[in-house]
């Protein structure tokens, strides 16, 4: 059964226990193929990618509408009522994908609530450079797993911002590295390429820096390239692999 997810962060677990790791979250509006019930845990997939998991039962429900609208900043606060003085404390995330049921002064309704009008553009809208919208997550905190500006790890970062411009990217860095063809020398690197190490992804911002969720700073942080193939290969001997260059961009 497709089923939509209602919170505004849900986990995927490994197993059908809170207990159990959280391989990847999935965001409000997204969508997951549930394929059989455990207790009160679905197993299935999200339908982005396709990345299997257990989820809660708690955080999905049925919802048919179309999701034509995307949130664009960090986080949106969720109003009770069309008015600024009924803010409340949830909020949905970027990314997050809404149908819109009505329409009032500088409000949107939602299915979990009003949210301001400047917070959404439609499905379709891209910045000029997937980089653009990096700026949401410097300094958010690493967390394994995770696929929001409350926590990220460093393949969710490369997903969510291609995802963000309709570009389809795989959840680990192991498939991203696999999926992306191109290959350029470090030599020709420039923004938007993508750094390979075993287990790890970052992404150049230009020919000098490069940005990514680095779990020895625990949180995403741009340092420059020279300086973290030195101190990738000094804390864990692991070299850089390649860089590949994602040819739509």
């Amino acid at each position: 059964m497709l089923l939509t997810v209602k919170s505004p962060i849900a986990n995927i677990y490994k197993r059908n226990n809170k207990k159990s790791e959280i391989v990847t979250q999935i965001l409000f509006g997204e969508k997951f193929l549930t394929q059989k019930k455990f207790g009160r845990f679905y197993k299935g997939y999200k339908t982005y990618d396709k990345y299997k998991g257990f989820i809660e039962a708690k955080d999905l429900h049925l919802d048919k509408r179309k999701k034509i609208y995307k949130i664009i900043s960090k986080d949106c606060n969720l109003y009770k009522k069309p008015n600024n003085k009924y803010k409340t404390n949830k909020k949905i995330f970027f990314n997050s994908k809404i149908s819109i049921l009505d329409n009032k002064n500088n409000f949107i309704q939602t299915s979990t609530g009003w949210i301001l009008k400047k917070n959404a553009k439609p499905i379709n809208f891209k910045t000029k450079h997937f980089l653009d919208n990096v700026k949401l997550y410097l300094n958010t905190k690493y967390l394994w797993g995770g696929n929001s500006p409350k926590g990220v790890d460093c393949s969710a970062l490369v997903q969510e911002l291609l995802k963000f411009n309709n570009i389809y990217c795989p959840r680990d860095s192991k498939d991203q590295k696999k999926f992306f063809k191109k290959e350029v020398s470090i030599k020709k690197i420039k923004k938007g390429d993508l750094l390979f190490w075993k287990g790890h992804v970052a992404i150049a911002v230009n020919n000098k820096k490069l940005v990514h969720a680095f779990g020895a700073r625990k949180k995403v942080v741009i340092m420059g390239i020279k300086e973290t193939i030195k101190k990738i290969y000094s804390k864990s001997k692991l070299p850089l692999l390649c860089i590949k260059r994602i040819k739509k961009l």
